[in-house]
Formats: C-alpha cells, structure tokens, sequence
C-alpha cells in the first residue's frame, strides 16, 4: 500500500506519444492558480482516504519544502529531502535510501501541485459537485511510453483551488483514488519531524540499503 501511494508518491510539493496534442489553456489556468496556493504555504498536513478496488484506508501527510511525512496503515515513509526512511510496523523494520525527488517518483507527494508542470500533457474535463463544493476535473496523461501511468485525474476546489482529491490510473487499468478529508495550512512542522531517530524506534531493524 505504500508503495502504492509513492505511485502518488510511481499527492502533497509535484503534481514519447499522447493522446492530447496540445496542453489545454484552460487546465493550464487552474492548475497554475493551484500551484500557487500550495507554493504559498509554509507548510500543510492533510487526512485523506486511500482506495483500490483490494483494499481501503486512511492516513496522514505533513509536507514542508521538499520534506514529507507520510503515515498509512501502520507504516511511514519520510525524508529530509536528503534520505528517505520507509518504515514497517508490523515488520519491525526501518529501510533507509537516498532520496531524489525527481527521480524516485514523478507524483511525489511533496510535489503534487507542480507534476502537471513536466512531462505531462493536461486537458480540462469537466465541473462536477461534492459534498456541496464545485470542482473542476482535470486529466493528465504521461508523455512518456514507459511511464507505468495511464492517467491522473485531479479535482480542484473551484472557491480556493486546493486539491479535493485525485484518482491515478495505471496502464492496466487499475484505478488508485484518494480523497483529502482535512487539510492544515501551515502546521508547526520542525526538521526534527522529517527525520530519523533511532530511539524512537526501540526494537526495530534498520536495514541501509544506500
């Protein structure tokens, strides 16, 4: 499942052929005007809901810069920018990598709001209501062939341009969604959070695989 929301992560900092020839003006507006609220942010942390057609759950993301925490199902995935950390509780075990967040992901959960800005053509969808908020829908499809993702498609709060949630849909038509149920705009979020400290991990194996 971590592994699957570091697919959002194969949400939070990035949002060959295609089928779109061209990016749509339209789209281009409104994410540009989402990407700017984000960037305007010290930092935020969201609660969101993560569901495939196996399996359901819920979890937590802090993001600041290029830093992220990210908690899901009894498991963590965080780094300083410099390292990444994965951890498993049910495993007992911490894996430790270097991190490069241009390379390990382009739907980086730090980066969601600038993905659409490289490697990504986008055409806007449609205007749809939930929970009483209009939103607008907009797809982005991959223009690279071997990017193992068919299609995100983003919905935009219309009022304040925040993501509302996004569903990835990979090339053999698996469909990942998940949903932002809460979100905190410039959360106290120190270094210290991004980082890994061994003594809060009693037990724990730590596997270094850099």
């Amino acid at each position: 499942m971590i592994r699957s929301l570091i697919g959002f992560a194969s949400f939070c900092l990035l949002l060959s052929s295609s089928v779109f020839a061209q990016k749509d003006p339209k789209a281009q507006a409104i994410l540009d005007a989402m990407s700017q609220q984000y960037k305007a942010l010290k930092s935020y942390q969201a609660a969101f809901t993560y569901a495939n057609s196996g399996s359901s759950a819920t979890g937590t993301i802090t993001v600041k810069d290029n830093k992220f925490r990210l908690k899901l199902d009894g498991q963590e995935v965080f780094t300083d920018g410099k390292t990444m950390y994965t951890y498993s509780k049910e495993a007992k075990e911490i894996n430790v990598q270097d991190y490069e967040s241009g390379s390990a992901s382009e739907l980086n959960p730090a980066q969601i709001y600038t993905v659409y800005q490289k490697g990504y053509t986008y055409r806007y969808v449609s205007e749809q209501k939930q929970g009483g908020r209009s939103l607008d829908v907009i797809e982005l499809k991959p223009t690279k062939a071997n990017n193992t993702i068919g299609s995100v498609r983003l919905s935009i709060d219309k009022a304040n341009k925040m993501i509302r949630n996004w569903t990835i849909t990979d090339k053999n038509g698996k469909r990942t969604t998940y949903t932002i149920t809460s979100f905190r705009p410039n959360v106290p979020a120190p270094d210290a959070l991004f980082t890994f400290d061994k003594s809060k991990y009693p037990g724990v194996e730590v596997v270094d695989l850099r």
